[in-house]
């Protein structure tokens, strides 16, 4: 087949080249099995077949066929076959094939294997969260649970998996935006707050202040612990200027507006009845424009019970969750000089759905 997607240049992704080329950061034993091949004068004409074990969301694979276009010892000898960033994927599907000479790439299975890794597993749980949260504005926010290096691919996985569902999803620092041409998204933050001594409406007051006219202005309003109490104060404050108030507490507090309703549901954190208070009292008030959204332990199976139960959020802003778990990636050869050779368990699976990479 031939291409008809559009795909990323192999430049944006800033890739260390002469490192990759060298096998820098490559499983020595790839590395080894090249150098020996070698020695032996063997050039082994290959099908490399890799795949994943579960139902997904392809992430990564710019980047992947990236790496083989400037890193692969000659690209243009190799024929490369490959599915899209943001394909479904079923267990055991190709989503990449590889046929040429194995000595000229094989110091690179282990990058382009760890990338879709990491951007598989990215973009199908921000799918999964995105699909629970039904529509709903979902802030991706795990920059300060993770190293700064991986906050660019997954940036960008977080965004294929919002064209994915046709969902809004924002990243919260300009690095996770870069290859999209987005911005960071943020709220006013406990630091400002404590900056102003401990002031919520102080802060807000100045931020909103600073902030460009066509800026969403987002107050954390638990900083006292008092989220209904602060929400009002920040309302009546900034008025028109205010886009949303943030629920924060955390799980180990229960907010003061709860503290004469113990009993009969879980009080600590951002819980249903709490939202419910602050949407409430922001209603009463006069302030039915002012959106919610919560943060702080917020998993799919959480925002499943508060979407099930028509808890009046606006937004979700979901951190370390999005972050966790596993999509592993296997390489297999599975045809060697036009001969089957895969190991036990695995055998060539021809997949129509892969388009040829030019």
């Amino acid at each position: 087949m031939t291409t008809t997607r559009k795909r990323l240049d192999p430049a944006v992704f800033d890739l260390p080249v002469e490192k990759m080329r060298a096998g820098w950061y490559t499983d020595a034993y790839f590395n080894y099995t090249r150098e020996a091949l070698r020695y032996d004068g063997l050039e082994p004409h290959v099908v490399m077949q890799v795949f994943q074990k579960r139902h997904a969301y392809l992430g990564g694979m710019d980047e992947a066929i990236a790496i083989l276009k400037l890193c692969a010892d000659d690209f243009d000898a190799l024929t490369v076959n490959a599915l899209y960033d943001g394909d479904p994927i079923e267990p055991y599907e190709p989503v990449l094939t590889i046929e040429g000479d194995y000595t000229t790439f094989a110091h690179l299975e282990t990058v382009y294997l760890g990338t879709l890794a990491r951007r598989t597993l990215i973009t199908t749980n921000v799918v999964n969260v995105l699909r629970a949260a039904n529509g709903k504005h979902v802030i991706f926010m795990p920059a300060r649970h993770d190293h700064h290096r991986v906050q660019t691919g997954d940036g960008y996985a977080a965004y294929v998996a919002g064209q994915i569902v046709g969902a809004p999803v924002g990243v919260t620092t300009d690095e996770q935006a870069s290859w999209w041409g987005g911005i960071g998204l943020g709220t006013v933050p406990h630091a400002l707050i404590a900056a102003y001594g401990g002031d919520t409406v102080a802060a807000a007051k100045h931020f909103a202040d600073w902030a460009p006219e066509d800026m969403n202005v987002t107050v954390l309003v638990d900083f006292e612990n008092d989220s209904v109490r602060t929400a009002l104060e920040v309302a009546r404050a900034l008025g028109p200027r205010l886009w949303g108030v943030r629920l924060d507490t955390s799980e180990s507090l229960v907010d003061q507006s709860l503290w004469n309703e113990l009993g009969d549901f879980r009080p600590t954190g951002v819980n249903p009845r709490l939202v419910w208070k602050v949407r409430r009292a922001l209603d009463a008030a006069g302030f039915g424009e002012v959106r919610i959204v919560v943060s702080g332990g917020f998993t799919v199976e959480k925002i499943h019970e508060f979407e099930e139960a028509g808890v009046p959020v606006d937004a979700y802003g979901v951190g370390s969750s999005l972050i966790r778990g596993s999509n592993d990636f296997t390489g297999d050869i599975v045809l060697t000089d036009g001969k089957p050779s895969a190991k036990v368990g695995r055998h060539y699976r021809p997949n129509p759905r892969l388009e040829l990479v030019t």
